[in-house]
C-alpha cells in the first residue's frame, strides 16, 4: 500500500561504544581529545585536599548553558554541600546522593558512554564527572538565545492567532499543548542527523490518528541516515511519497493554529528543531487550498474565498498557455473585434507569443526574486517600480504587446491567490511547461497534456492515502470542507480522509427551526 522510502541504513555491523572510565582524569583526557581543545567548551575541576569529599569535573558549552542556572543549580550546590564530606572512597553512595537529592535542576540524565555525554553536552546539558564513578550525569541548564514569538511572514491572516512557530522545538511543541490539553496529546521524540543530532518532534491525537499512518510515518523517520538536517524540507524529501513529481505530498505551516487543526482532523504533525516550519501529513491536494482563516470567519465568505482560490489556480496554470495557443493556432476562437485590437498590438512586435510570454515569465520571475533577495528597506520598492517601468519600456519598444503584459500580471497576481507557497511554486513550474506544449501544439496538447497531469495526481499517494481524495475515489459525504465550507453546526463527523479512528467530533445540535420556535416561545412568556 506504501511506496518505498529512502534507502535502507547500511547493515554492517557497529561496535557498541566503550563504557566511561571510573578515573575522572581519564574522562576528561577522552573528552578534550574528542572535542580538539574547542574554545568554547569549559571544563572545570573542584577537589577540596582539607576534606573527604570526592574530587568533581564540570563540562558545558559557553553559549548553550544559561551561566548563572550553571552557577546557582550546579557548581554551587556540589562544591557547598557537606553531605559529600566523607564519601571521597565511596563513589556510588556520593552518585546516588548528588543525582537523587543535591541537585535541583530540572532534568538529571545518566551517561555511561563518551558519546551520550557529548550528545547531552551538545543540547545545552552541564556534565558532571565524579572521581571513581564510571557513569557522569547530565544537569539541564539550557540557555541559548532564541526569537521570541511573533506573526507568521508566510502565513498572514486578517482574523485569527498572530504567533507562529519560532526555530526553538521545545517553544513548538509548547505552543501545542496551549491549543490541545488533552491528555491524548502524544509526543515523540528523535534525533535525526549524525553530526547535527536535529530534534524532531512526531505529534498526534491518541485515538485519532491513523494506526497505519502512525506506523509508516515512524518507519520512514528510522529509515533516515544522513550526516544533517538544518530545515524541514530535509525531513520532507526524504519521508514523501511520489518520487518525481511536482507535487507537495506533505503540508507545511508556520502557524500553530494550523497545526492543531490538522492533528483534530486526523493529521500526523512533525516539528523540527533549527526551524519555524512544521509539517503536516498525510496531505491532499484539496488540502494545499485550505487556509486556517476559513473556520475564523462566516461559512459563506469562507466558501466565496475558497472557489476564489480554486478560480486562481486554473487561471494561474492555464491563462498563459491558453492565449500562446489562441493567438498562435486558433484565431476563429477570438471574437472578431477583439482579434482586431490583438492583431494590431502584435502588429510591431518581432517575437511569436510563446517567446513573448516565455520573456515576461523568466522577467517577472527575476524581479519577484531580487525583491526577496534584496534589503527589505528597498526590496519592495524595487521589484514593483522595476516591474512597472520594464512592462511600460517594453510596450513601447515594441518588444511585447500590451495583451502580453495583463496576461502574464493577471497569472502572476492569481499565483499569490493561493495559500500554499508549496503548491504555488509547483504551479509556476508547471505553467513553463504548458506553454512550450502549447507554442508547438495548441489546444490539442494542452488538453493532452491536462489529461495526463490528472492521471499522474490519481496516481499520487500521501502516506497511503490517495492525493486526490474524496474526488477520486469519489465520497460526496466527504465534500462538506473542499470546494465550500459547510457550517460547523453541519460538520458533526470527521471526514476520515486520514484514516482516523474517531469519527465523531462534536454532537450534533437540535433542528434550527425548533431551536428558533422554543426561543419565541420563551421570549413570549417572559413578555407576559
Amino acid at each position: 500500500m506504501f511506496n518505498p522510502k529512502p534507502a535502507k541504513k547500511p547493515q554492517n555491523t557497529v561496535a557498541a561504544p566503550p563504557p566511561l572510565e571510573a578515573a575522572m582524569n581519564a574522562n576528561m583526557a577522552e573528552i578534550k581529545k574528542r572535542v580538539g581543545g574547542s574554545s568554547d567548551i569549559v571544563f572545570r575541576s573542584y577537589s577540596n585536599p582539607s576534606s573527604d569529599s570526592p574530587s568533581l569535573a564540570f563540562i558545558y558549552v559557553d553559549g548553550l548553558v544559561n551561566a548563572e542556572l550553571v552557577t546557582q543549580t550546579v557548581i554551587q550546590p556540589l562544591t557547598d554541600n557537606k553531605d559529600l564530606e566523607g564519601k571521597r572512597h565511596e563513589p556510588d553512595k556520593a552518585f546516588a546522593l548528588i543525582k537523587e537529592q543535591i541537585l535541583p535542576a530540572g532534568g538529571v540524565h545518566d551517561c555511561k558512554t563518551v558519546e551520550s555525554l557529548l550528545g547531552m553536552l551538545f543540547e545545552g546539558n552541564t556534565i558532571i564527572l565524579i572521581d571513581g564513578h564510571n557513569i557522569a550525569l547530565a544537569a539541564s541548564t539550557t540557555g541559548w538565545e532564541t526569537r521570541s514569538i511573533n506573526e507568521p511572514t508566510s502565513q498572514g491572516v486578517i482574523r485569527g492567532p498572530k504567533e507562529g512557530f519560532t526555530e526553538n522545538l521545545r517553544t513548538g511543541t509548547s505552543m501545542l499543548r496551549r491549543r490541545l490539553k488533552s491528555p491524548d496529546l502524544r509526543i515523540e521524540e528523535y534525533k535525526i542527523g549524525r553530526r547535527t543530532r536535529t530534534g524532531i518532534a512526531l505529534v498526534y491525537l491518541e485515538g485519532v490518528a491513523s494506526e497505519q499512518v502512525l506506523a509508516e510515518v515512524r518507519r520512514r523517520l528510522d529509515a533516515i541516515d544522513t550526516d544533517g538536517i538544518l530545515e524541514s524540507n530535509y525531513i520532507e524529501e526524504l519521508i514523501q511519497d511520489g518520487g518525481l513529481t511536482p507535487f507537495p505530498t506533505l503540508q507545511n505551516t508556520e502557524r500553530p493554529d494550523s497545526l492543531a487543526g490538522g492533528i483534530l482532523e486526523g493529521q500526523v504533525g512533525i516539528i523540527i528543531d533549527g526551524t519555524p516550519f512544521a509539517l503536516l501529513a498525510p496531505s491532499t491536494f484539496f488540502s494545499f487550498f485550505q487556509s486556517s482563516e476559513d473556520y475564523y470567519q462566516r461559512y459563506d465568505i469562507s466558501s466565496f474565498l475558497r472557489l476564489i482560490r480554486f478560480t486562481a489556480f486554473f487561471v494561474s496554470l492555464l491563462l498563459p498557455a491558453l492565449y500562446i495557443a489562441i493567438t498562435t493556432f486558433h484565431q476563429e476562437m477570438v471574437p472578431t473585434t477583439l482579434l482586431v485590437s490583438l492583431a494590431a498590438q502584435r502588429e510591431g512586435v518581432p517575437f511569436p507569443a510563446l517567446i513573448e510570454a516565455l520573456m515576461m515569465e523568466v522577467t517577472f520571475d527575476v524581479l519577484r526574486e531580487a525583491g526577496v533577495r534584496m534589503p527589505r528597506a528597498i526590496g519592495p520598492a524595487i521589484s514593483i517600480v522595476g516591474a512597472l517601468v520594464l512592462g511600460q519600456a517594453a510596450v513601447q519598444a515594441g518588444l511585447v504587446s500590451a495583451a502580453m503584459v495583463i496576461v502574464v500580471s493577471f497569472t502572476a497576481i492569481s499565483n499569490f491567490v493561493i495559500p500554499s507557497l508549496a503548491i504555488a511554486n509547483s504551479i509556476r513550474l508547471i505553467r513553463f511547461l504548458l506553454m512550450l506544449i502549447a507554442g508547438t501544439v495548441g489546444l490539442f496538447g494542452i488538453m493532452s497534456f491536462m489529461m495526463v497531469l490528472l492521471i499522474h495526481m490519481a496516481s499520487l499517494q500521501s502516506f497511503g492515502v490517495p492525493y486526490l481524495s474524496p474526488m477520486a475515489p469519489m465520497k460526496l459525504s466527504y465534500l462538506k470542507d473542499i470546494f465550500i465550507r459547510v457550517p460547523l453546526w453541519n460538520m458533526s463527523t470527521r471526514p476520515s480522509l486520514y484514516g482516523s479512528q474517531a469519527d465523531r467530533r462534536q454532537s450534533q445540535l437540535p433542528d434550527k427551526s425548533q431551536k428558533s420556535k422554543d426561543s419565541s416561545d420563551q421570549q413570549g412568556g417572559d413578555r407576559s
